[in-house]
């Protein structure tokens, strides 16, 4: 399946579209260079839930579970979220700067956000991600390299490889071989 990025909107012709507005402006002329693969699931190891959508969209009902106590007020953002059948949303246009990364380093630069690209996928660390994960996964890597070009497949990380010791996604389940090895197939 080839899918395009709409250069006009910076939104990824094969994802359902949620505006949130938890995102603002890249600074002036940075390179969108990198590209975070991230997992949420919430409450933790539950999927299919609308609790991820609504966190993204500022309107998680904290009440809903005692695990989203400690969501009271956050304001998270990713660009895209990819759930277990496959299906693709987008939250933030890719020119925009989603807020998935936090406190961040990659090589001699910090502030991920600034200059990277976040993928969600609906998982944990230790359960196994889907068939029609790793293949929407695919098809957007390969349109978010297309559009951007210095995204090579050495700056595409995991989240815990920008904040080592703050944060372990997409975890031990996730299979970066097989990933890395179907894009370079492409």
């Amino acid at each position: 399946m080839l899918t395009k990025i709409d250069k006009q909107h910076h939104i990824l012709s094969s994802a359902r579209v949620e505006a949130s507005s938890f995102f603002n402006e890249r600074p002036v002329e940075t390179d969108i260079s990198l590209l975070v693969i991230h997992n949420i699931s919430l409450p933790a190891g539950q999927f299919g839930l609308p609790y991820v959508n609504d966190l993204f969209m500022g309107s998680l009902d904290c009440t809903a579970h005692p695990s989203f106590c400690d969501l009271q007020g956050v304001e998270v953002s990713s660009h895209l979220f990819i759930q277990r059948d496959g299906q693709i949303t987008q939250y933030v246009p890719f020119n925009k700067r989603a807020w998935h990364a936090g406190v961040s380093v990659f090589g001699d630069k910090n502030n991920c956000n600034d200059f990277s690209i976040g993928i969600e996928l609906e998982g944990t660390d230790s359960i196994a991600y889907t068939a029609a994960q790793y293949d929407a996964l695919v098809v957007a890597t390969l349109a978010i390299m297309r559009a951007y070009p210095a995204i090579s497949l050495d700056r595409i990380v995991g989240h815990c490889d920008i904040a080592p010791g703050r944060k372990t996604d997409p975890g031990v389940a996730f299979d970066w071989r097989l990933y890395k090895s179907r894009i370079a197939q492409l």
